[in-house]
């Protein structure tokens, strides 16, 4: 891994870590990741599936906790914290706001909200007040919503099947489209994070290149 993550950091700036989802890491391992990184890399984190999967948001204190610990651990090399909500979990607004209310301001929150009773104006208010972000959700028969409820901005780029997850690429024109709406986030002052996880097959690094290339060319 260690390899892989040196020349990865050459070439990009910012990486999701998806593996704390099946394994919480230890503070201390936060804490190697911080000295190991290069300054001005970032590292957003998705919370384990425990509270996302498991409880489903309920009695997400210890977890707080824990997001607490490792913010602290990573000092300036977090990013945001990715909280991806099962599948099967229907909209509950008590539920995410009792959730987000505990988050402390200095964490930045990335929500994906998955089922699609989550898609209503309510809720995208709910995220608005608490300052979070809505996870802009790319294939995977998801419903893509291109909404900014927060100065931070997170897209994951799931491959462009419909009937399928982290496959297929990416064509140059649905790249293309993507990098006129960056670019139209970014003018209105906006952080904008995208991460590809269409692994299968290599093509995420391919369309995450194009996709630099073409903000390059919008900037």
């Amino acid at each position: 891994m260690a390899k892989r993550l040196a020349v990865y950091v050459e070439e990009f700036d910012t990486v999701e870590l998806n593996a704390s989802f099946y394994r919480w890491p230890k503070d201390a391992t936060f804490e190697g990741w911080r000295r190991r990184l290069p300054d001005g890399f970032t590292m957003s984190v998705k919370a384990q599936r425990g509270l996302t999967h498991y409880r489903r948001l309920r009695s997400p204190e210890p977890w707080v906790e824990r997001f607490e610990r490792c913010w602290t651990a990573l000092g300036d090399r977090r990013e945001a914290l990715l909280v991806q909500l099962h599948p099967e979990l229907e909209r509950d607004d008590e539920r995410l706001d009792h959730f987000l209310e505990l988050m402390p301001d200095w964490i930045p929150v990335a929500m994906e909200l998955r089922h699609p009773s989550w898609d209503d104006e309510a809720v995208y208010t709910l995220l608005e007040q608490h300052g979070a972000a809505y996870v802009v959700m790319s294939g995977a028969g998801l419903t893509t919503v291109p909404r900014a409820t927060s100065d931070l901005v997170y897209i994951r780029m799931h491959g462009p099947p419909q009937d399928s997850i982290y496959a297929g690429s990416y064509t140059d024109d649905e790249l293309a489209q993507w990098a006129g709406r960056i670019a139209e986030w970014h003018d209105e002052g906006r952080r904008v994070l995208v991460y590809f996880n269409n692994d299968l097959g290599g093509h995420a690094i391919h369309n995450a290149r194009k996709l630099k290339e073409l903000l390059a060319d919008c900037g």
